[in-house]
């Protein structure tokens, strides 16, 4: 079972995917992740605390992540445009939080923060695509596609219709071999 301060964050999360930065409020969080507002205050003093604390899990999670994109059996590019999909992250993973975190990500002091984290993220990313694929602009072509797909993800908006991630990595595939 998880602790309170990961609850805090999950619930966090939860709030910034689906109803967006306007709706969190210290007491929303802590009803969210059935804490009292002191229990949430224990771990997080504010919420710029809550901010910095999704942004270390989001660092802790990426470099995780970019360990599984290295050693992933079905190669790099095919765990990243998975796991970016629409439902195709791992739960409680980097794409959940990258997700939440993209919800902060405005012109406000907080939000350069945030952009830095996610710069460092698509960083760590990069690299681990770039150990599979030599060419940095194929490994480039390869994050735009998991950038595409959780941006997908973030609105909601569904595939094309007959088309999934399969049939997506195996065009890659094809044209990757075929560049390659």
């Amino acid at each position: 079972m998880a602790g309170a301060r990961d609850r805090v964050l999950d619930a966090y999360e939860t709030l910034l995917i689906d109803h967006g930065a306007g709706a969190v409020t210290l007491d929303a969080v802590a009803a969210e992740a059935g804490v009292s507002k002191g229990g949430l205050l224990y771990h997080f003093a504010s919420k710029d605390a809550l901010v910095s604390g999704l942004l270390d899990r989001l660092r802790e999670r990426s470099a995780a992540d970019a360990d599984a994109i290295r050693s992933a059996p079905d190669g790099a590019v095919a765990y990243y445009v998975r796991t970016s999909a629409p439902g195709g992250g791992v739960p409680g993973g980097v794409t959940r939080t990258y997700l939440a975190v993209l919800r902060i990500a405005d012109g406000t002091e907080t939000g350069r923060a945030v952009r830095d984290a996610l710069a460092a993220v698509d960083a760590d990313a990069f690299a681990a695509l770039r150990a599979e694929l030599h060419d940095p602009v194929l490994a480039w072509l390869a994050q735009l596609v998991g950038d595409g797909l959780y941006l997908r993800t973030l609105t909601g908006t569904p595939l094309p219709a007959g088309i999934g991630v399969e049939d997506l990595l195996t065009r890659m595939r094809a044209y990757l071999d075929a560049v390659g």
